[in-house]
Formats: structure tokens, C-alpha cells, sequence
């Protein structure tokens, strides 16, 4: 018996593999960060390049009233300005502050063990000429 209690005390003092445990401990916090980041990032993206296409397509419809003539051509310019990865809606109404144009999407966020979709909007006005 003195044998076991003295391998199970070397057994608890023994250091060398407590580097390898740390790193299997910290992993997939490190990895769930990791993805989640480069998708907020993608996701800062989706909303700046909504942003731009709304803004883009309201200008379109005051200003270069032969490309943006209704609803349908406005949709389809916008879309062009786009270079997000979700595919967006537009809408084209006429408003007090002349054409107001709607972008709206839906992100999906994923961390690698969820995925949570979130709707992502963005609104444009521009003065008709």
C-alpha cells in the first residue's frame, strides 16, 4: 500500500503535461471569440454596404430620375450598389423629405455553436429635384 500512496502523491506533484490541459481548457473559448469577432466584423460590413446602397438608390431617385424611374428599377440599382453577403430588399416611397428609400436584411450570427438572425435596416432620404 505505501507504493500506491506514493505514485498517487508523485501522480499530483507531476507539472509536465499541465501546459497541454490549460490550452485544452482555454481552446474553445478562444475559438467561439475568434468566430464571433470575424462575424460582428462581416455583420459592420452588411450594415455600411446597406447603408451606402440606400443612400446611393434615394440620390438615384431624385436625381437621375431616367435609371431609377419606379419602384422595380430603384429595387434593382440598389441592388447593384450592394456588395453585402445576405440579399436585401428595397423600397421606394415618396416622403415630406422627397424619395426615401428602405433597405432591409436579415443577418445570421454565428459563433460556431449558435446562430442568432438579426434584422439589420437602413433608411436613405433625399430632396427631389
Amino acid at each position: 500500500m505505501p507504493t500506491l500512496r506514493r505514485l498517487i502523491r508523485r501522480f499530483w506533484r507531476e507539472e509536465r503535461g499541465a501546459a497541454a490541459a490549460e490550452f485544452v481548457l482555454i481552446l474553445a473559448p478562444m475559438i467561439i471569440l475568434t468566430i464571433g469577432a470575424i462575424n460582428l466584423s462581416l455583420m459592420i460590413y452588411t450594415v455600411s454596404t446597406l447603408n451606402y446602397a440606400a443612400e446611393d438608390a434615394a440620390r438615384c431617385a431624385s436625381v437621375k430620375t431616367t435609371i431609377c424611374t419606379n419602384q422595380t428599377t430603384t429595387d434593382a440599382y440598389a441592388k447593384s450598389r450592394y456588395k453585402g453577403p445576405v440579399a436585401p430588399t428595397f423600397t421606394r416611397t415618396s416622403a415630406a423629405c422627397g424619395n426615401r428609400v428602405v433597405g432591409t436584411a436579415n443577418y445570421t450570427f454565428s459563433t460556431g455553436f449558435t446562430s442568432t438572425i438579426i434584422p439589420l435596416s437602413a433608411t436613405a432620404c433625399y430632396p427631389a429635384a
